[in-house]
Formats: C-alpha cells, sequence, structure tokens
C-alpha cells in the first residue's frame, strides 16, 4: 500500500511550521524561461487564484483570457459597502491576512496595499456566561465546560489527542496508525480517547468554526494535522486590507483589465493532447474559444456542474465530485453607536456559543460614532440560519446582540446577511478536510494534460486568500516551465 503522506508533504515536510512558513517569493519563483508570446491560455474564475494566475501569465507574455461568471472579480473576497451610512464597510467574505501569508502579502505589498492588525479576542460568552479575556487567562474565570483546563480556550481537545501528535517523528515518514486516522471523523477520535462530551462540544465553536464543519464532519488526521502545524488559537495574529479587501481582486483586475471578460459563465470544457475549447454562455449566447493551455479556477461546486470532455482521471473526477464544502454566513449589524468600546463591554471581539458564534467590531480602521459589528458563524449554526429570510436572520442577530451588549435595542440601525451557499457561483464556504480526503489536495492540485487546476481546494494552504494566491503562482509556473 502505497503511504499517503504528500497533502503537498505534509506541508513541505513540517517546514512550514518550524521556519514560519519561509516560502520563496513568487517574484523570484516565476523570473524563468524565454517570451512566451502568442501561447493562448485560459483562466477559468476570476476570484484571486484565477486572477493571480492570469496576471503572472500575462506579465510572461503569453495570450491570457479569463472567463469569469460574475459581474465583479474577487469570487469569495466580497466587501461590502452599499449598504451602510457614513462610508462604512464590512468584509462579508474572506477576511484575514494572517502575519504568516506570505503570499497575500507579497501582492499587497506589490500593490501599495496595507493590512491592518486585527482585534485579538478580548471577551466569551458562552453558556449565557461573560468572561473578559484578561481574567479568563489570569485564571480568575473557568469556562463552563467539563473537562477543560483554565485560562485556555481554544485547543482544549489537544490533550487527548497529544499521542497521536506526538507520534509523528519525521513529517516524511508518518506512522500508519497515525495516517489510518483519516478513516474516522474528529469526534469520533475524541470519543475514542475518553474525551468529555463537553470538549467535543466546545471545540464546534472553536477550531471547527474555522473549518466551517463539525467534529463530526472532519477527518480526525486533519485535527491532528492541525496541531502538528500550529492550531488557531486566541493569540493567533490576523490581519485585514486596509480599505477592504476587494481592493486586492481589483488591482489584480485592473493589471489584466483587456483580458478579463465578465458574466460569461462556463457551460463546456474540451481537452485533448492538441489543446483546449471551453463553450461559455455572453449575452444570453453560447460562444466558444480555443487555446493551447486552461487553468480551471472555479469552485468544485460549480465545476462539477460543468460538462467536460473527455473527463479528468478517475482519481481526479472522484475529487472533484465529492470534496466536501462546509456551511458559512457573515452578518453585518451597523448600530449608531459603539457600544463594545464602552466601558462595561463584554469585548470588542467576542467569541460566543451563540448562532452567530464569533461576533466582533469591523470597523476599527473607520472614523465615526457609527460601526459596524460583524458575525462569522458557520457549521451546523450556518446552515439553521440559512434556513431562514433576511428578516429572520437579523432578529436572531440583534436578540443575541442584546445577549452580548444590552443597550443594543436602542441603537441598532440595520444589518445584512451574506450566506456563502445559497450563493449561485460560490455554493459552499471552502473546503475541509472529511475522511478519507485527506489527500484530495495533492489530486485536485495535478495537471490533466493541458488542464491545470487552481483554486482554494488546490492549495497546502487551503481555506485563505493565501491560499487561493498560492495556487494561481503555481499554477501559473506550471505553464511558464513547460
Amino acid at each position: 500500500m502505497t503511504p499517503k503522506i504528500s497533502r503537498r508533504q505534509f506541508i513541505k515536510a513540517g517546514t512550514a511550521a518550524a521556519a514560519g512558513l519561509a516560502i520563496v517569493p513568487a517574484s523570484s519563483i516565476l523570473k524563468i524561461g524565454a517570451n512566451r508570446s502568442g501561447e493562448k491560455v485560459i483562466v477559468i474564475g476570476a476570484g484571486l487564484a484565477g486572477l493571480s494566475c492570469a496576471y503572472e501569465l500575462n506579465k510572461a507574455g503569453f495570450d491570457v483570457t479569463v472567463l469569469e461568471a460574475r459581474t465583479r472579480p474577487g469570487g469569495r473576497v466580497r466587501t461590502y459597502r452599499d449598504p451602510f451610512a457614513d462610508n462604512l464597510y464590512a468584509e462579508m467574505g474572506a477576511e484575514y491576512v494572517d502575519s504568516s501569508d506570505e503570499y497575500a502579502r507579497k501582492y499587497c505589498k506589490e500593490f501599495g496595499l496595507d493590512i491592518l492588525p486585527a482585534k485579538q479576542y478580548d471577551g466569551i460568552y458562552v453558556r449565557g456566561k461573560k468572561y473578559g479575556m484578561a481574567d479568563f487567562k489570569a485564571m480568575k474565570q473557568i469556562l463552563p465546560y467539563k473537562g477543560t483546563v483554565g485560562g485556555k480556550l481554544f485547543g482544549q481537545e489537544f490533550e487527548f489527542v497529544r499521542h497521536w501528535v506526538e507520534k509523528i517523528k519525521d513529517p516524511k515518514n508518518i506512522p500508519e496508525d497515525v495516517l489510518d486516522l483519516d478513516n474516522m471523523s474528529a469526534a469520533q477520535l475524541l470519543r475514542k480517547e475518553g474525551a468529555p462530551r463537553d470538549i467535543i462540544d466546545l471545540y464546534k465553536y472553536t477550531n471547527a468554526t474555522e473549518s466551517t464543519c463539525t467534529p463530526d464532519q472532519m477527518s480526525a488526521l486533519n485535527m491532528v494535522f492541525n496541531f502538528y502545524t500550529a492550531a488557531f488559537s486566541e493569540d493567533t495574529v490576523e490581519g485585514r486590507i486596509f480599505g477592504g479587501n476587494d481592493q486586492l481582486p481589483k488591482r489584480f483586475a485592473k493589471e489584466i483589465a483587456a483580458n478579463l471578460k465578465y458574466n460569461c459563465p462556463v457551460k463546456k470544457i474540451s481537452h485533448s493532447k492538441s489543446g483546449i475549447e471551453v463553450t461559455f454562455e455572453e449575452n444570453g449566447k453560447l460562444t466558444s474559444i480555443s487555446a493551447d493551455r486552461c487553468i480551471i479556477a472555479m469552485p468544485l461546486t460549480i465545476l462539477r456542474k460543468t460538462k467536460i470532455t473527455p473527463y479528468f482521471s478517475d482519481e481526479k473526477m472522484h475529487c472533484i465530485r465529492k470534496q466536501s464544502y462546509g456551511e458559512v454566513m457573515k452578518i453585518a449589524m451597523q448600530f449608531k453607536r459603539r457600544i463594545w468600546d464602552e466601558q462595561g463591554s463584554v469585548g470588542q471581539r467576542v467569541f460566543t456559543d451563540t448562532d452567530l458564534r464569533r461576533v466582533y467590531h469591523f470597523s476599527i480602521d473607520q472614523p465615526g460614532p457609527r460601526g459596524i459589528l460583524l458575525s462569522f458563524t458557520s457549521g451546523s449554526s450556518a446552515a439553521k440560519l440559512g434556513k431562514m429570510s433576511q428578516k429572520q436572520r437579523m432578529r436572531v442577530a440583534r436578540e443575541t446582540a442584546t445577549e452580548l451588549w444590552p443597550e443594543t435595542p436602542q441603537l441598532w440601525e440595520s444589518g445584512i446577511s451574506k450566506y456563502w451557499n445559497e450563493d449561485p457561483w460560490m455554493q459552499g464556504s471552502y473546503t475541509y478536510v472529511s475522511p478519507g480526503q485527506w489527500d484530495f489536495i495533492d489530486i485536485l492540485a495535478q495537471p490533466e494534460g493541458r488542464v491545470h487546476f487552481a483554486g482554494e481546494h488546490t492549495s497546502e494552504f487551503h481555506s485563505s486568500m493565501n491560499g487561493a494566491i498560492e495556487s494561481g503562482v503555481r499554477a501559473s509556473k506550471e505553464i511558464i516551465e513547460v
């Protein structure tokens, strides 16, 4: 049996965690090869994966055409501005640029975009009780969850899987029994190791929220992997692009504007040893264009509904059809006054076990008395809210905000939600690893003849803007180096 190590060789043999994600800058990666003027390449999708790929190919002299189904660039990067007063805005899609996100930071620097550090967690609200993070870390308050360790919010499940993590001495040679964890869910492993139900319930709201799934849906191997490469915690340093994340895809799009076609959903991809033909809809009519190569940078939720002829390899098609996507919703709430900044507030960035999950002050870089409170909710909570109307979602948001800040009814002005699972060109959040899907990322990233693949689902840094960009750079490199 061939070992399932891969997953980009376990994040390049663990060096990402050990060396602070030391990556060769994209600019040096792509200074190769002669001018390839005249070679035609079709990029399907103008999210950050497709845009970064097209941008690099265009610089290398390729004749690039980007086909995008939407009327805007960015994909899951979505900054809302129009619904709010006083020039306020909110990130209703991809939000954070972590301190280790080298690809995202490289292009922000190239385009002159500043990254603003985000507020770290300073409040907790679980099982109807409020906790200040400072007192909590000082062990003055204990979570109302059986089996938890004081002074710590995230990673409470670690002690129950520590011995599995410690079994990994060499990431290039993972023990077979550790690899076998991919056959069960995180919840199953925790139960097997004797974790109290409360620990599993808390995990549902902590790290599993980041994956937009539940512990019953996530691969146990992936949970162990996350601990090996440093899991998300209350101390994770995050940031956002100052002025709105949508500036990054817009800058990419500006650079390749002559090559970018909006409102052109792809219906069919035909490929052979001699070339590519892509059929898409434009102005209500089907149109086809041919090229030497193609990069598919569309979500698999949409690709699996696109005609592919001939089919890719059985292994690739299996991954396309089965790759798991989570549930995610953002809710933005506009207030007359920033009550979360005032004395007595539970905090500005609050972890909760409510259906709103993470609730935080978004408009820290925006002047004025008004402010935006944003929530990031996922998994079962997002699915529950997703079945509601916008009006019902706002009622839940307002009631939950009132639990946290009692003055909410007097200061609430408006609210809006974005449920990505009902978005026609996404139909999901981002990918997560279900049992049996450990090696999907590597299979999905592999070229099929003249067809190449990009998107966060193909990146070792999946589920992030950084991962999307990394995948686009990798796909462009594959073509440039042919």
